[in-house]
């Protein structure tokens, strides 16, 4: 097997004909054109990935690599071919496994989108001690799920113990603003989750817990935040948040990877505000009786947004940290683009190359336990990611 720094790539994009990864392999050619890491496409048909290499205006020497989750000689040539794998190929339950092992043999680093919690525990209980004898550096929900919640607490709670020299027992995570879709891949994994759960009823904790990423620790009951409800501290009617249920998940399992920093009585939930008054609450209940996902308008795989739908998307999230003597402390993560795509594609790729630098060892993990502050300063640069205090 070569070793890492004699590999031709540092960066392969997996999945570059589809919608997300077209947008990752798009960016790295324009924002990295002339500099930066060595990178690849790579998909099943070469004569697509050529067609979307000329799409998108990358030079014509990117190189092309086929490769198959079918295929498992391709999926092991793949890993030993590069540092990093960024891969946007999913339901990850349905394709993803042959990839991840083939990374966690080759010593290879690995980031995805993925959202789908069941898997990803699956994964961490059977590959994790491999990824650390290896050095695998395996980020999962490398995208808006779970990037900016999970990045978002870390930087509340550094900022909360350089205050305050503790960090907050209670965190609030509540989108103000979102504009943009969710993507047909994110529609197609929770469809793929819903068949897995069908089949295997055992796999239900998994999903339903706060702590279904933390195998061997349970903390304190966390709020159930499915319900709309009215913050007295925010002076607003708060809607349940789709993707709380992954979110929260990964959040809990940075904190456990990182030795619990934030503390082993840490309580955090999701929500969405919709403001005071009649009309706030008229608009989470709206919200909470709403499907957002999983039905017929679903984009499928494949689909998403034009570019002036994806330019002018944004989020804005706050984080409230609480302590029981009633100190707090606000901090605010902000990006450009819409979440789902745009930003999205921005994040997979600079989480990739953030991983080229990594000092982490070996894990099945999250981009905040394994890249953290170094990762934030990368979206601050480059992606168009804020991370500030709010006072």
């Amino acid at each position: 097997m070569t070793a890492k720094a004699d590999r031709p790539f540092d960066i392969v994009v997996y999945g570059a004909t589809g919608y997300t990864g077209r947008l990752v392999a798009e960016y790295l050619a324009h924002h990295y054109q002339g500099k930066g890491p060595k990178w690849a496409m790579a998909g099943r048909s070469a004569a697509k990935l050529a067609q979307v290499r000329d799409l998108i205006g990358a030079p014509a020497d990117t190189p092309l690599v086929v490769a198959n989750s079918d295929d498992p000689a391709s999926m092991k040539a793949l890993a030993q071919s590069t540092r990093v794998v960024v891969t946007t190929v999913g339901p990850y339950q349905l394709y993803g496994e042959p990839l991840l092992a083939a990374c966690v043999a080759a010593g290879t680093d690995y980031a995805d989108l993925c959202g789908e919690p069941v898997w990803m525990r699956q994964m961490a209980d059977k590959y994790h001690a491999q990824a650390q004898a290896s050095g695998a550096r395996i980020a999962f929900s490398s995208g808006f799920d779970s990037i900016p919640f999970d990045l978002g607490v870390l930087m509340l709670q550094n900022e909360a113990k350089a205050r305050f020299g503790a960090p907050a027992p209670r965190v609030k995570g509540r989108v103000r603003a979102m504009q943009g879709k969710f993507s047909g891949g994110t529609a197609a994994s929770l469809t793929a989750t819903m068949a897995a759960l069908g089949k295997d009823p055992t796999l239900v904790p998994i999903m339903v817990s706060p702590f279904g990423l933390t195998p061997g620790f349970e903390g304190p009951a966390q709020p159930r935040g499915d319900v709309p409800e009215y913050d007295e501290a925010l002076g607003s009617w708060c809607a349940p948040f789709i993707m709380a249920v992954i979110n929260t998940k990964n959040v809990h399992r940075t904190n456990l990877l990182l030795g619990h920093p934030y503390g082993a009585d840490f309580v955090y939930d999701e929500m969405v505000l919709t403001g005071p008054g009649e009309q706030g609450e008229a608009i989470a209940k709206h919200v909470a009786s709403t499907p957002m996902i999983g039905t017929e308008n679903d984009p499928k795989p494949g689909e998403g947004p034009t570019k002036e739908e994806r330019d002018t998307g944004h989020y804005d999230v706050l984080f409230l940290g609480e302590y029981p003597d009633g100190r707090t402390i606000r901090y605010g993560v902000k990006g450009r683009y819409d979440p789902g795509y745009g930003s999205t594609s921005r994040m997979l790729a600079e989480t990739g190359i953030a991983l080229l630098s990594c000092a982490a060892g070996g894990a099945i993990a999250t981009p905040g336990a394994l890249l953290g502050e170094a990762l934030v300063q990368r979206l601050r640069d480059h992606a168009e990611i804020t991370f500030a205090v709010e006072d």
